[in-house]
């Protein structure tokens, strides 16, 4: 993908872009051994040889970042060795080497994170920033307010007490009722041990927020690329320093 020249020497870690663009107004890129010296054009690192100084650019793997709306059905791993379908067999364009952040269940479906950048990645999972997640549960039964205030202050599972959700109750009929939950903790299968807790059986799960992020304008089984305001967004969340 082309991309612009200072953009690039960025991403290898030769300088700053502002610095880039200096190298480049000094004469001191190349792109295919011509030497270029004016800014806005744009370059395809892949298939062009670029020189700094008459030295060979060596670039790391971009850094590529995408929401998937995940459908049920398909395991949040990248790979499974009993050949079984996994979230990167819905995102066969993408060339480079991704994997999920963090994981949904098998039968539950909505927002996920694919994405190469492992340091990004970590920080997000990291118990010390809290992200939320939002999910929307479709629940057997009408749980009482009284229940769903247990979600609330912490329920006991069997590992330990869970950390105070926000829950609110979206919809009911006579047997049934969908209830938002948002917590900040990842533990397996969490959302649906709590429900258990207080004897709800979860019917479907999806989770429809993740760290701001929403599944606005992605359908089931699709994705988008994050925009740049979203990664930066996400890299504040994170508590990291974005390269």
């Amino acid at each position: 993908m082309a991309e612009r020249l200072q953009k690039i020497i960025a991403r290898a870690g030769i300088a700053s872009r502002r610095a880039a663009e200096e190298m480049i107004l000094n004469g001191r890129v190349t792109v295919d051994g011509q030497t270029i010296t004016e800014l806005g054009g744009k370059y395809d690192s892949s298939r062009q040889k670029i020189c700094v100084d008459g030295k060979p650019l060596t670039l790391a793997e971009k850094k590529v970042y995408y929401l998937l709306n995940k459908p049920k059905g398909y395991l949040s791993t990248a790979k499974d060795e009993r050949g079984r379908r996994t979230v990167l067999d819905l995102l066969p364009e993408v060339s480079e080497r991704v994997y999920p952040l963090g994981r949904l269940d098998n039968n539950t479906e909505g927002l996920l994170i694919i994405s190469n950048d492992g340091d990004l990645m970590n920080g997000l999972l990291h118990p010390r920033y809290k992200v939320n997640k939002t999910y929307v549960a479709r629940v057997a039964g009408v749980p009482s307010e009284k229940l769903l205030d247990k979600l609330r202050q912490g329920i006991k599972l069997e590992d330990s007490m869970t950390a105070p959700a926000v829950v609110k109750m979206l919809e009911t009929s006579d047997n049934e009722a969908k209830v938002e939950i948002t917590i900040h903790e990842g533990r397996n299968r969490q959302v649906r041990r709590m429900f258990a807790a207080i004897g709800c059986d979860v019917r479907a799960l999806k989770r429809v927020k993740f760290a701001g992020l929403t599944l606005k304008g992605v359908k089931r089984g699709h994705y988008r690329p994050l925009t740049d305001e979203e990664i930066t967004e996400l890299y504040k969340i994170a508590g990291i320093k974005q390269p």
